[in-house]
């Protein structure tokens, strides 16, 4: 096998994009072509070529994103894949070698992504760095805990108010959750782009919630139809909610839950702190269930580590250990001052902490706690109370929280 790894030329899209999406089983449509091409970055579109053939792809979409007290531009990994005649023959880790080697000399201190199965990508050194919640209910069990009185309007809106109002919602509210991407109208028409199968098929529904004050919120969902012996059993699926205020929020579920002649409402990449688990007075029957969402890598320990904020002042040193990045390994000691980081390479005294940077990366968001990796043996405390004393450092509130998939 004779294989080269190199960014695609201009001419290449249309296959790379074919073959990331031939090795998810599917079978891009020209619509969806020209969605991914709103977004690329051929520069970062990398590909496996065996012979002139594609068989392999790796692509980065560019992006800022919410840190802890902060703002970083992160490499978000998608159209990640290998054509099923090609597998096992480690191609997906000679891409992932690139696309790191790639962030790295670019600067960039940390990579995200969304993985199809979470067994693949620890052995490249990510860390889960966001949970979200699952939610199934049926709608005749959703009564809120103390009923509901309106504290404004619903609306439903065409796609191009809809835009302008998300991206006015997502820039008021971003700043506080680790984890959310700064969208604008591009990525933002390309998220709500994002459907596979039969979705494709439904229509899409957008609403918002508006006072005297203005719109304060958004519901953006599609409704499966089902009709079994002449009644509805019909599902309506919340693709993204979001609000300013919490009476805004709590008026956006009322609306979803009361639409008429729907049994169930779901909704996926939900934030783990979701509120609704307090307002339905039958918590249980939401069905709430986690998934692993944003998995972070830390491609620049130094770097991330200085680029966000901390909650307690304090000094620790992280022994830390990288074989696929190996410019990362070594003793860390990061002092934090008024919650603003230094970050010093092998200093004189012992390690608090040892780990891999699969962990740091799943703690780097604050929203997975040194104890939990400690208590699941992934975590080495080499001085009594460490893990407590990072974890006062590294947490955050809210939780982090990634709704939107790229």
């Amino acid at each position: 096998m004779d294989l080269r790894i190199r960014a695609i030329s201009k001419d290449e899209f249309v296959p790379f994009i074919t073959v990331a999406g031939t090795a998810s089983g599917e079978e891009p449509d020209p619509a969806e072509v020209e969605r991914e091409r709103t977004m690329a970055e051929p520069d970062r579109c990398l590909a496996a070529f065996d012979g002139p053939q594609i068989v392999g792809t790796a692509g980065v979409f560019t992006m800022p994103m919410t840190c802890p007290g902060g703002e970083l531009e992160v490499g978000f990994l998608t159209n990640v894949g290998v054509l099923p005649t090609h597998r096992r023959r480690g191609i997906n880790t000679r891409l992932m070698r690139r696309q790191l080697d790639d962030a790295h000399d670019r600067g960039e201190p940390v990579s995200i992504l969304y993985a199809s199965e979470g067994g693949i990508y620890g052995r490249y050194g990510f860390g889960l760095g966001t949970w979200g919640l699952v939610i199934d209910i049926e709608t005749s069990r959703s009564a809120f805990v103390r009923g509901h009185a309106s504290s404004g309007s619903m609306r439903l809106v065409d796609r191009e108010e809809a835009v302008k109002a998300i991206l006015a919602i997502n820039g008021s509210t971003r700043s506080d959750r680790p984890g959310m991407i700064h969208l604008d109208e591009r990525r933002l028409r390309y998220v709500l782009g994002h459907e596979h199968g039969d979705e494709k098929e439904r229509p899409t529904f957008f609403a918002v919630h508006e006072t005297d004050d203005g719109v304060d919120g958004s519901v953006v969902y599609k409704i499966k139809q089902d009709w079994p012996q002449g009644y509805s059993r019909s599902t309506l699926d919340v693709r993204d909610l979001q609000a300013t205020t919490e009476s805004a929020y709590a008026d956006l579920w009322r609306f979803v839950l009361d639409v008429d002649l729907i049994e169930r409402v779901e909704a996926w990449h939900r934030p783990l702190d979701e509120p609704l688990v307090h307002l339905v007075r039958e918590p249980r029957r939401l069905h709430a269930r986690m998934t692993d969402d944003l998995w972070v890598r830390l491609v620049d320990v130094e770097g991330a580590l200085r680029a966000r904020r901390y909650v307690t002042d304090g000094r620790l040193v992280l022994q830390i250990d990288d074989p696929f990045c190996p410019w990362n390994e070594g003793r860390f000691a990061l002092e934090v001052s008024e919650g603003e980081a230094t970050v010093a390479r092998e200093p004189e005294e012992p390690a608090d902490l040892a780990c891999t940077v699969n962990e740091l990366g799943a703690a780097y968001l604050g929203g997975t706690t040194f104890r939990q990796l400690r208590g699941a043996g992934r975590v080495h405390e080499l001085a009594e109370g460490a893990s407590s004393r990072a974890d006062a450092m590294f947490g955050w509130d809210p939780v982090p929280w990634s709704p939107y998939e790229f």
